[in-house]
């Protein structure tokens, strides 16, 4: 892991994102009895691993070179465009997949379709991204705090 050495501004968003996900297989094994590794990968759902990886760059960049430097400002920046893209762009075109996999179902009732329905999970909610991003700033703070 030489890579990633001791910069907690690389490992610290990437393992609360890592996180999550787990978080959301071992919910979908336990609670509802689903062993399905594809959880791991797959996009949307509560909380947002992406929310809180952005989140987690941004509290790590403002602990280490602070709130006012440029690189913040490019993190937070970038935190935004990613939340926005969760709640927005991706949780329309997942409207727009359910709605094209209904008329689909529909239309071929009764004839094989042989292809593969769109994903209609791809985008989160307003809360899902909310608690994601409370949950990586929390993370860090608290990495932070106890490493002090």
């Amino acid at each position: 892991m030489q890579l990633l050495g001791n910069s907690s501004i690389i490992w610290l968003p990437l393992s609360a994102g890592l996180l999550i996900q787990l978080y959301k297989f071992l919910f979908e094994w336990v609670l509802r009895r689903d062993f399905d590794l594809r959880v791991l990968a797959r996009a949307g759902g509560m909380p947002s691993s992406h929310a809180a990886m952005v989140c987690s760059l941004v509290s790590a960049v403002g602990y280490r070179s602070g709130p006012r430097s440029d690189i913040f400002a490019l993190a937070a920046i970038f935190a935004l465009v990613v939340m926005y893209d969760a709640t927005g762009v991706r949780q329309a075109a997942g409207k727009q997949a359910k709605v094209l996999n209904q008329i689909l179902r529909e239309l071929f009732t009764g004839q094989p379709v042989s292809e593969e329905e769109l994903k209609e999970l791809i985008g989160h909610s307003p809360t899902e991204v909310y608690v994601g991003a409370l949950i990586g700033v929390l993370y860090t703070v608290l990495w932070f705090q106890l490493a002090s």
